[in-house]
């Protein structure tokens, strides 16, 4: 079956970076639309960035826009999440996602989750403070 396992979340200070991974197996993902996700405590997941089958189709929530950078490399079935000048307001676990993409689906419909996400990681918690 398909399984998503993410890595890298930690305490950073703000102003910090961290750099998230999610690898793949069970399936080779180069068909999927993949993305990243947060949740903070008391709030609901909601969509931060995703990617399309390559790095020039990607889309990033207003909130993290100029922070982060999403890519992926297909050959290792691997999608990373580079995320600098960190917040406190960033503090939350941190999911990875993958959707089977079609000609109909862009990064902005998985992220806003206009569509069904049917496989998740187990996600990771990014924590932000001095």
């Amino acid at each position: 079956q398909l399984q998503l396992v993410e890595s890298g979340g930690g305490l950073v200070q703000p102003g910090g970076s961290l750099r998230l991974s999610c690898a793949a197996s069970g399936f080779t993902l180069d068909n999927y639309a993949r993305g990243w996700f947060r949740q903070a405590p008391g709030k609901e997941r909601v969509g931060v960035s995703c990617i399309l089958r390559s790095d020039d189709n990607t889309y990033y929530a207003e909130a993290v826009k100029g922070r982060v950078t999403i890519s992926r490399d297909n050959a290792k079935n691997t999608v990373y999440l580079q995320m600098n000048s960190l917040k406190p307001e960033d503090t939350a676990v941190y999911y990875c996602a993958a959707v089977p993409a079609t000609i109909l689906i862009v990064p902005k419909t998985m992220c806003l989750m206009r569509i069904k996400i049917g496989s998740w990681g187990q996600g990771t918690q990014v924590t932000v403070s001095s």
